[in-house]
């Protein structure tokens, strides 16, 4: 039964990425993958919340296992660091990396606390 409910939230989870990656991507002018960049920060926000929360097993399957895990991307990530580098945007690859690292475990934190002290 926790196969289906990862599996459940991790479609909706990649579905949401999908979606609103491509609608922040669509909107920036610069060449930084904003979208990415947004959602694993809001990823690792949203999962130290869900981690705080210590919900029972099938409800963290659903949520961090299967929509967050589905939501955020490491492989996404590194392709488009690799994809600045290839194109020369090598200040943007390590700015990138270094700001999605660093904020993502920044937001984590800020979700645990924000959970259990708000």
């Amino acid at each position: 039964m926790t196969l289906l409910w990862v599996a459940l939230g991790g479609a909706f989870g990649s579905a949401s990425r999908y979606g609103l990656g491509i609608w922040i991507s669509q909107r920036s002018r610069y060449k930084y993958p904003f979208g990415t960049f947004t959602v694993n920060v809001m990823g690792a926000f949203l999962l130290g919340v869900v981690v705080a929360s210590g919900f029972e097993e099938s409800v963290n399957a659903l949520l961090a296992d299967g929509f967050l895990g589905g939501f955020t991307t490491f492989s996404t990530f590194m392709y488009e660091g690799v994809t600045l580098i290839k194109d020369n945007e090598t200040k943007n690859a390590l700015l990138y990396v270094i700001l999605t690292m660093v904020l993502g475990m920044g937001a984590f934190a800020l979700g645990w606390f924000a959970r259990l002290y708000l």
